[in-house]
């Protein structure tokens, strides 16, 4: 009898027990328990902590049954509308290309698939590639380094390495948007001012001679079009990367005005004599116009002198100078023109291989601070390096990593870096043509959100808690809501059917 009457007491004290944690929960997060975690449910989850501990873990909850009157809770707002969404992926470089050409084909499909594939992995869907090379190739070359625009040829690097990856690519997602951009022209058009116009017979800086501009136009189309022989549409085109940039090791300065005059008055002309409808993006560089005062604003000054609007788009940007800010200063002095991110890179610099380290800082910066800025796309720098960060070239970038690393020694160990999660994050979640809208209620100065209504009818919503503690978030759309604990030093993605 004492027996039972001990057991009796130890019931009822678990019950009291249970009873007072389950009050001190309701009370905490206003009545919301924290749905448990599930492989199903009406939300998909996918969750990346700085420690590693989840890396691009997919989880998935139900909706709650209770009423929500959670202090956490984050309401979506989706009559407060902002930008389209375009996209988010990677700078798929010669030297990717070369790297992935390294693997088998059953590791190089697993990997491509993961990262590109809209059911079966990340769905990225938007890439970068160069028109000749960038510091990222196996050699310095244009497609046209004969002079004489009649001498116009893709390259072994596109037709060995370039263009069987992104045919790869397209059989997993057909429909990836590509942008290309120049690192320099050929050097037969360069002159090394526009005063002495003297011939620059260099891979490095110059500019463009005005002779030419006729010339590098019809190289843009032959490029577009040599691509679309292949089956690949080009979406998109920069006429020049880093303009303000005469250092790097393949270059070309090319200032506002003269850019003006190059797209003006012969790149348009000359895509539109050819039927093509790429889209043209000005600029491509730093938020700071690389401190030079009289190109400041550079977009807006080719705008306020007019360009065609059928087919310039809007600008790029990068972002090794200067402050995000300047997308808003840029959107607000011409709202109804596009922005796009174009490059942002880790490397030895900034501790670009440590998760703890990077992965807030670029989520709240590049990915977030882009999009919540106006950008409708987010590209990073290269897709894939080796272990020994190239291939690369004397006069690049001999210090940059990969947002994935793959290991020289045997071309299959791969190492994730942050700018792989954080574009994996967006894209997993967020699809082309979604619309960024606006959201209410929880504020926390280690939180930073985007939400978008994609066009399947789902909601999406990219999280990041920069905070060492975790905490429970309620997520609520007016018709719909739900619990997570969002962990410490995480990313989170979320998406549900409306």
């Amino acid at each position: 009898m004492k027996i039972q009457f001990d057991l009796k007491l130890i019931l009822l004290a678990a019950v009291l027990c249970g009873f007072v944690a389950c009050s001190d929960k309701n009370k905490d997060n206003g009545g919301v328990d924290e749905i448990p975690d599930t492989e199903t449910g009406d939300v998909t989850i996918y969750v990346t902590t700085s420690n590693r501990a989840q890396d691009f873990k997919k989880h998935a909850v139900d909706f709650s049954e209770k009423s929500n009157m959670s202090p956490t809770t984050i309401k979506l707002e989706p009559n407060t509308r902002y930008q389209t969404m375009d996209g988010f992926g990677a700078a798929v470089t010669g030297s990717t290309c070369y790297n992935l050409m390294q693997m088998t084909a059953e590791n190089r499909t697993k990997f491509l698939k993961e990262t590109f594939s809209p059911t079966e992995g990340m769905g990225q869907s938007y890439i970068r590639i160069s028109i000749g090379c960038s510091d990222f190739s196996l050699s310095e070359y244009t497609c046209c380094d004969v002079p004489g625009i009649e001498n116009f040829g893709l390259t072994s690097e596109e037709n060995d390495y370039v263009i069987p990856i992104i045919k790869e690519i397209l059989a997993i997602n057909p429909d990836i948007k590509i942008l290309g951009s120049p690192w320099t022209s050929p050097r037969w058009m360069k002159v090394n001012n526009l005063t002495d116009l003297q011939p620059f017979n260099s891979w490095t800086s110059g500019q463009l001679n005005p002779a030419h501009y006729a010339d590098y136009a019809t190289y843009f189309v032959k490029w577009i079009q040599a691509f679309n022989a292949q089956g690949i549409n080009i979406y998109s085109v920069t006429p020049q990367n880093e303009p303000l940039n005469r250092g790097n090791s393949a270059s070309l300065f090319m200032g506002w005005e003269e850019q003006l005059e190059f797209v003006k008055n012969n790149l348009v002309p000359a895509l539109k004599a050819a039927s093509l409808n790429t889209k043209i993006y000005l600029f491509d560089h730093n938020y700071n116009y690389d401190n030079m005062a009289d190109q400041n604003d550079y977009p807006v000054k080719i705008y306020d002198a007019g360009i065609d609007d059928e087919l310039v788009a809007g600008a790029a940007y990068h972002n090794y100078g200067g402050d995000k800010s300047e997308l808003l200063d840029i959107h607000g002095k011409y709202p109804e023109k596009e922005l796009i991110f174009t490059e942002t890179s880790i490397g030895t610099w900034n501790d670009g291989r440590n998760l703890e380290v990077r992965l807030i800082d670029d989520m709240r910066e590049v990915a977030l601070g882009t999009v919540n800025n106006w950008c409708r796309g987010v590209i990073v720098w290269n897709l894939m390096l080796d272990s020994e960060r190239g291939p690369n070239r004397e006069g690049g970038c001999q210090t940059c990593y990969g947002a994935v690393d793959i290991d020289r020694s045997n071309y299959s160990t791969i190492t994730r870096n942050s700018h792989y999660y954080i574009i994996g994050h967006l894209s997993s979640v967020v699809k082309p043509g979604a619309v960024r809208i606006g959201t209410s209620g929880f504020a926390d100065g280690g939180f930073y959100m985007s939400a978008f209504e994609n066009t399947d009818g789902t909601y999406a919503v990219v999280l990041l808690n920069s905070n060492t503690a975790s905490k429970l978030i309620t997520l609520d759309d007016g018709s719909h809501h739900f619990s997570y604990e969002v962990p410490a030093k995480s990313v989170i993605s979320y998406r549900w059917k409306k």
